[in-house]
Order: C-alpha cells, then sequence, then structure tokens
C-alpha cells in the first residue's frame, strides 16, 4: 500500500536531525531556522499547531479569527453536502498532510494542515493524516497568515500534484482559484467574487453559491 510505503519511508529511512538529544515540549526549543524532518515532528509534545514545509517550520496562527471560522463553515457545509455519498472524503482542519518529496529521501518533511481538502483515493487516508496530495485543497486566509507561509504551501501543493487549490480571501469576500495543468503548473482563473457562483474545475458539478459562504 502506497501510504504504509511513504510513511515508513519518511519516518524510518529519516535521518535525525540532531537537534532533538532532549524531550521537545514547547515551541521555543526549536530553532526556528533548522530543518526538520517527519520523525522530529511525531516527537513534538508541545501543544502549539506547525506547519513544515520542505523540513523548515512555520508555526501557525494561535486562532483563527470569527470570520474565518463562519467562512470554513460554510465552505465546509457545502462540500460535504455535495460529496456525500460519493466516494471523495471532505476533511477539515486540523488534520495532517503528509506532500510528496521530489527527491523521494524523506529527509525533510512537507506537512501542511489545509482548511479543507477533498480526497478521492482511500489508500491516502488513515487515522492520523493523508498521505499524498488531495484532489482540492481549500485554504481560507485570516490575519495571520504570512505571505511568506501562503507562497511557500502554494508552491507546495503545486509541486505535489494538487489539481485544484482554492484560496478564499474573507475580507475581499473572493476566491481564487487555481487549476493545474498538463504541465504540472497552477494556472490562475479569473477571482470569483460574493455576486458569483463558484464552479470546481475538476468536479464540474459542484457549485457554491458565494454569497451563502460569505454572508453568516
Amino acid at each position: 500500500m502506497f501510504v504504509n510505503w511513504f510513511l515508513n519511508k519518511i519516518i524510518y529511512k529519516s535521518m535525525p536531525t540532531g537537534t532533538q538529544t532532549i524531550p521537545i515540549t514547547q515551541l521555543s526549543q526549536l530553532n526556528p531556522e533548522g530543518l526538520y524532518s517527519y520523525a522530529d515532528y511525531l516527537t513534538w509534545k508541545f501543544k502549539e499547531r506547525v506547519e513544515l514545509i520542505k523540513g523548515h517550520l512555520f508555526p501557525m496562527s494561535p486562532a483563527p479569527n470569527l470570520l474565518h471560522q463562519e467562512v470554513t463553515g460554510n465552505l465546509y457545509l457545502s462540500l460535504r453536502s455535495f460529496f456525500k455519498g460519493k466516494s471523495c472524503r471532505v476533511i477539515i482542519a486540523p488534520f495532517d498532510v503528509l506532500l510528496p518529496f521530489e527527491d523521494e529521501t524523506g529527509q525533510n518533511a512537507t506537512i501542511v494542515k489545509p482548511d479543507l481538502f477533498v480526497v478521492c483515493d482511500p489508500e491516502k487516508l488513515n487515522e492520523q493524516s493523508c498521505v499524498g496530495a488531495p484532489d482540492l485543497v481549500v485554504e481560507v486566509l485570516s490575519p495571520g497568515n504570512s505571505k511568506k507561509e501562503m507562497r511557500n504551501k502554494d508552491e507546495a501543493y503545486e509541486a505535489a500534484g494538487v489539481s485544484e487549490y482554492w484560496l478564499v480571501h474573507p475580507l475581499d469576500r473572493e476566491v481564487r482559484v487555481y487549476v493545474r495543468n498538463e504541465l504540472g503548473v497552477f494556472i490562475g482563473l479569473a477571482p470569483v467574487i460574493e455576486e458569483d457562483v463558484l464552479v470546481s474545475a475538476i468536479f464540474p458539478d459542484l457549485k457554491i453559491d458565494l454569497k451563502e459562504v460569505f454572508n453568516s
């Protein structure tokens, strides 16, 4: 099974970074400029949520604001309703997504927690994580998101093979849609604004009235 092979590769063939000679119980114990593996990540005992992008540490915002949560919840309800009874699964954060590596060494990990994602291959899912690229990823921006963080995540999703990516801007009440082309590159479509209906490129029957998303 792909999931077991991938997990074995990144956990057991990943060399220790040398930074974890003592238990890591606080985020402040980690070097912000260090490189970390999935094996490292599994040993951390602090409460803060973090992501790793190509081994680099990205602490997540302490808590999303109310608007972020309302928009995320509205999108989840729409996606959940559409995919009910279908083979694809809709997952809401926090849930780890382990993305594949270009060099396949597993030395440094990319572990992200999208706000929402859809995965249609059941072999990618286990109880703790999604191992491999989801089909559709949705990220809802909040004031705590940095431009560097989002640029790195965008690039990670593209490189991993995500087919469609929605970047939701709650304050601007718009959604930016990116679709993977035949060369494996994200192509940005025209922004979808509050007055529009959002139509998925890879699930053409999925149509979401954005008024219902942005108006709670």
